[in-house]
């Protein structure tokens, strides 16, 4: 029986700042709005820590099933792979977090809408299932949507789009456009993660069948698609600053931006994908500290 050593290891604990990052952009946001609500935040960040735990543990899982994880990958060991815990242990390992996340949703939902909007209330549950499916089918079963090239988008709308602004939306129950430039930045570099991923197993990936975004366009190609992503994060994160200016201090997360250019040269000067490795967690943390100076500049 897996260990609860075990189980932490297997929910990869260095993917869940990367995670929480746009619910803090999204949530000092509404902080600057005056629009900030304790709950709203607590329920948000569980349901969302939930989220990529089950996909972690989905990903270990699919992987596993479809033979991908073998001894040509790259990456660090999961623990289907070294036996350290059953293909059965797992799959009861994903049903209970997707339960536990699924109530985090539901309760999120009606302490952000209540009896006030029935019709957001129930997009919002829509996107809760969404999500919770989306964080499964990315490796698993027949029509597993991240052996077809798909990652990169179903990335952009979750880790940005609806983390960002969906977390924004809760707290403020109206529309505000500017949001949507830091929701697409944080989109952007979660998607440079999973691009970074996916360049560093492209051999391992290709040889199993997962027909991931990088093995459809190449390694030359991945790299100039990681630049465009990169740039593309920086501008949509400058241009909300300039429509919302209210001080220097809304240009603090401009630091962020040194160890992220740092970390872009090594990815176009890289020619050996296993180096690629550290560069994931210094792309996570980046994105990370980034998100986090971006909410002390809006709090300030």
């Amino acid at each position: 029986m897996a260990t609860i050593d075990t189980w932490v290891s297997a929910a990869r604990l260095r993917t869940l700042p990367l995670s929480v990052s746009g619910i803090l952009v999204g949530s000092s946001i509404a902080v600057a709005h005056d629009v900030f609500n304790t709950v709203i935040f607590a329920l948000a960040l569980a349901t969302t820590l939930g989220l990529q735990i089950l996909s972690n543990f989905a990903n270990d899982y699919g992987d596993f099933v479809k033979g991908t994880d073998n001894e040509d990958r790259v990456g660090p060991l999961r623990a289907l792979q070294s036996g350290m815990i059953t293909r059965k242990e797992m799959f009861w390992g994903m049903l209970g977090t997707g339960i536990i996340t699924f109530f985090f949703a539901v309760a999120l939902i009606y302490i952000a809408f209540g009896t006030r909007s029935l019709f957001y209330g129930i997009v919002f549950l829509i996107l809760g299932i969404a999500a919770i499916a989306a964080a499964v089918k990315y490796t698993v079963g027949d029509s597993a949507y991240g052996y077809r090239g798909l990652g990169d988008v179903f990335v952009f709308l979750f880790f940005g789009i609806v983390a960002v602004y969906g977390s924004y939306f809760l707290y403020a129950l109206e529309w505000d456009w500017r949001v949507f430039l830091p929701a697409a930045t944080f989109g952007f570099l979660s998607s440079g993660v999973l691009n970074l991923n996916n360049m560093r197993d492209r051999a391992a990936d290709a040889k199993a069948g997962k027909n991931t975004l990088v093995v459809k366009m190449g390694a030359a190609r991945a790299k100039q698609y990681h630049y465009f992503l990169l740039l593309a994060a920086f501008s949509c994160i400058i241009l909300y600053s300039a429509f919302s200016f209210t001080g220097l201090d809304d240009l603090l997360y401009l630091i962020a931006f040194v160890p992220l250019l740092l970390h872009l040269k090594r990815v176009m000067e890289n020619s050996n994908p296993v180096l690629l490795d550290p560069e994931l967690k210094t792309l996570a943390l980046g994105t990370f500290l980034l998100a986090v100076l971006f909410g002390i500049g809006q709090i300030l």
